[in-house]
């Protein structure tokens, strides 16, 4: 939720002819939208999207072979166990890179070079995602179509099955994880050029505007029993589902939702963020709806209405420009405030 400095937001009911001039606005930016764009080529790494703790073993061993970038490795970790480094599934796969005991055993290093390979620690563990991703690259090299998809299916189905099909084989678990990771890729890297504009933002803000005056509420999805009322990543989730966007409940997973806009880059409809520690997504606690002007539709707090602020505070994290691609490939978690 927002904090108290924020109290002196737009006032609802002189807004109504500002917010009709930002909607028709937007609706015009999105009628003008042109393909092209995106992040090719990008290795970098998002702002504060890979916890601040782990980014330079990211940014490090993400550049171990050519197949392998940092915004890739860090979308795997963030698949695999969202940075969890005690993470462990029903079928044993343990650490922030999910290591099954025995691939551990043939592919963990020593990252840290402490003497042992320690799959509970990321200074190993980390290293070694990587390591394997370039073995499975060597050993599915000679194999037609995209380097990177082959191997990443490979990493989830096995090399052999890669060979086999001459490529990503077809497995519906498989080609699924291939797309996820590539989609995901996107929201880790650093934009290196302009982010293509969203196709679907006038319709997410016509349905937030209609929100504003509603009292907060937290953990409201707006349903009936919610008396239509919103928490601030409800309200977001909600307007992108109404343009056939699902998003997931959570705000700092709705961060990975897409590519990341610079400030001077924000147009309406982007998600914008904010945190009290600038430097890690996992630690989000606030998301509101860029509109333009340097102002957000956001539900902001218990005892406030769904109004616009201003972004521009000492809070403030970055943005997500929302794709439907980048959202399916996100997980679907609790609720926030």
């Amino acid at each position: 939720m927002r904090k108290a400095w924020l109290v002196g937001g737009v006032v609802f009911g002189a807004c109504l002819s500002f917010v009709a001039l930002l909607v028709v606005g937007t609706y015009v930016v999105a009628a003008q939208l042109a393909g092209g764009g995106g992040v090719r080529g990008a290795v970098g790494l998002a702002k504060g999207a890979v916890p601040a703790t782990y980014q330079p073993l990211v940014q490090r061993w993400g550049n171990l072979c050519p197949a392998v970038n940092p915004a890739l490795l860090a979308a795997q970790l963030y698949q695999e166990s969202g940075w969890n480094p005690r993470a462990q599934s029903p079928a044993q796969a343990q650490g922030i890179a999910q290591f099954i005991p025995g691939t551990w055993a043939a592919h963990g290093v020593d990252g840290d070079k402490d003497g042992d390979r320690d799959v509970w620690d990321p200074n190993d563990a980390i290293p070694s995602a990587a390591s394997y991703d370039c073995s499975l690259a060597g050993y599915v090299k000679d194999v037609p179509g995209d380097p990177v998809d082959n191997m990443l299916a490979a990493y989830n189905a096995g090399a052999y099955a890669v060979i086999k099909h001459g490529g990503v084989p077809p497995y519906k678990e498989t080609r699924n994880y291939v797309r996820i990771i590539r989609s995901l890729e996107k929201s880790f890297a650093r934009p290196v050029g302009p982010v293509e504009p969203s196709r679907q933002a006038a319709g997410a803000i016509y349905f937030a505007q209609k929100q504003l005056g509603k009292p907060y509420l937290w953990g409201g999805n707006g349903t009936p029993e919610h008396g239509g009322r919103f928490d601030c990543s409800g309200l977001t989730q909600a307007a992108y589902r109404t343009v056939g966007i699902e998003l997931p409940r959570v705000a700092n997973d709705q961060y990975n939702a897409g590519s990341h806009p610079s400030r001077d880059e924000l147009l309406p409809g982007d998600l914008v963020f904010f945190s009290d520690d600038l430097t890690d997504s996992r630690a989000i606690r606030h998301v509101g709806m860029y509109v333009g002007g340097g102002y957000m539709i956001n539900a902001p707090y218990t005892g406030a209405v769904i109004r616009f602020d201003k972004i521009d505070t000492p809070d403030y994290f970055g943005a997500t420009r929302v794709t439907r691609d980048g959202a399916e490939a996100l997980p679907r978690q609790g609720s926030d405030a």
